[in-house]
């Protein structure tokens, strides 16, 4: 009995003291040891998962709104404001178009698919650079046709006006609005006419330009005797030149399909200034000096 007794009594106390070693020590080190590996383990598990599903949508939104230069290719559809607005360009459209202008030309509204724009500061200097080569690939073309030029062509009305081209079909109208230009509507009339038609001076005037017009191709800008300003787009040759005095029906170019352009046409505006933005009704102008249009 005394043996047992003493076998058991040092027996329990070890076994108690062993609980109390593991309730006090060994509890306070493994549960903060196990919350601690809880939390690390938590931490690799959701915070990577959180960082790779929200990197990509910040480095989007990051690129879509960055100002660094970049380019973008005219989709079929667009426009400049819906360009300007899906590419956060500050400034709107008309920032977007003074970076392209060179690349664009005088109408904002004819841009076509495949066509490159710049966004961004720096990337509005680049075409710019080469832009300029297009005017002067045109330049010979007035004084090359100079001869052509000095023929009178058909005979004007009594009024002294004429139509711009004979035998053409008028295409698209003058005002027909649509998404495909940015000022909402086409600012002239189109006369479809097949490549090389003869184009006439409608009236007596002084060409103020001819030249390179960017997306109008080569074109001719006549300012006339009552003040009013003839524009002839998209011409395959020029046979005029800045500064030249023509006479009603005198030849002025060529038809063509130069610029942006899907087929051989001339777009023809009449303008109270040179610019782009001035126009008022062709048809309704012809009209009123006589001329009767389709």
């Amino acid at each position: 009995m005394p043996a047992k007794g003493k076998h058991r009594r040092p027996k329990t106390q070890r076994f108690t003291r062993s609980i109390a070693v593991a309730g006090t020590g060994g509890a306070a080190l493994a549960l903060p040891l196990m919350g601690a590996a809880g939390a690390h383990a938590a931490t690799p598990q959701s915070a990577p998962e959180k960082a790779v599903q929200s990197a990509p949508a910040a480095e989007k939104k990051a690129a879509e709104r960055a100002n660094g230069p970049r380019t973008y290719t005219v989709k079929a559809g667009d426009y400049l404001a819906k360009i300007a607005d899906d590419q956060n360009v500050s400034g709107g459209w008309k920032k977007l178009y003074a970076d392209n202008r060179d690349a664009v030309g005088s109408d904002p509204s004819l841009i076509h698919p495949g066509l490159k724009l710049s966004i961004g500061k720096q990337a509005a200097s680049a075409p710019k650079a080469s832009a300029p080569s297009a005017p002067k690939a045109s330049a010979p073309k007035p004084s090359a046709a100079k001869p052509a030029a000095a023929k009178p062509a058909a005979e004007s009305n009594a009024s002294g006006y004429t139509l711009p081209v004979d035998g053409a079909t008028v295409g698209t109208p003058y005002r027909m609005s649509g998404s495909m230009w940015s000022s909402g509507y086409h600012t002239g009339v189109d006369f479809v006419a097949p490549t090389g038609t003869s184009l006439k001076a409608v009236g007596a005037g002084t060409v103020v330009s001819a030249g390179w017009g960017g997306a109008y191709g080569n074109e001719v800008i006549i300012k006339l005797a009552d003040g009013r300003y003839a524009q002839y787009a998209h011409l395959s040759q020029l046979s005029v030149s800045a500064g030249q005095s023509v006479t009603a029906g005198q030849q002025v170019g060529l038809v063509g399909a130069t610029g942006n352009v899907t087929g051989p046409h001339l777009h023809f505006e009449i303008r109270t200034t040179p610019d782009y933005g001035s126009d008022v009704d062709p048809v309704a102008f012809l009209r009123s000096h006589g001329v009767s249009v389709g």
